[in-house]
């Protein structure tokens, strides 16, 4: 009875052996890092580094973009107050009349017009306060 138990015992223990070769042999080509899943968690990684990298670079960019949108939008902001000045400024001239001659732009600079040219060069404040008026 023990010879038998023996023998089984040394069976069980052969193929245990015999197992833990074969799981041996495939951990190892698992953990190869030229064509192993090794390979590919390598792989895996540099990838995720790279796109930490262009993580890190596109967050610059962004940041550097904001600041400079931040800027352009404060100068619009200051040319819209500006023009709204200019423009209640423009409201508060009083208006050509229509029987008034009007006034070139050689006139406006306080330059003596050509005889040839009074009429072609036309200012355009004088030409919309007559529009206006007309409305």
């Amino acid at each position: 009875m023990t010879l038998i138990a023996d023998v089984l015992m040394t069976a069980g223990a052969l193929g245990a052996a015999f197992y833990c070769m074969i799981l041996s042999r495939r951990l190892r080509r698992l953990s190869n890092l030229d064509d192993g899943m090794g390979a590919a968690i390598a792989v895996l990684s540099q990838q995720v580094e790279q796109m930490t990298r262009a993580l890190e670079s596109t967050r610059a960019a962004a940041s550097g973009s904001a600041e400079d949108l931040e800027t352009r939008i404060a100068r619009a902001e200051q040319a819209g107050r500006r023009l709204e000045l200019l423009m209640a400024a423009l409201n508060d001239r009083p208006r050509a009349k229509p029987d008034q001659p009007v006034v070139t732009s050689a006139q406006g600079l306080g330059e003596a017009p050509d005889k040839g040219s009074e009429g072609r060069f036309v200012s355009r404040r004088a030409s919309l306060l007559a529009s206006e008026d007309v409305l």
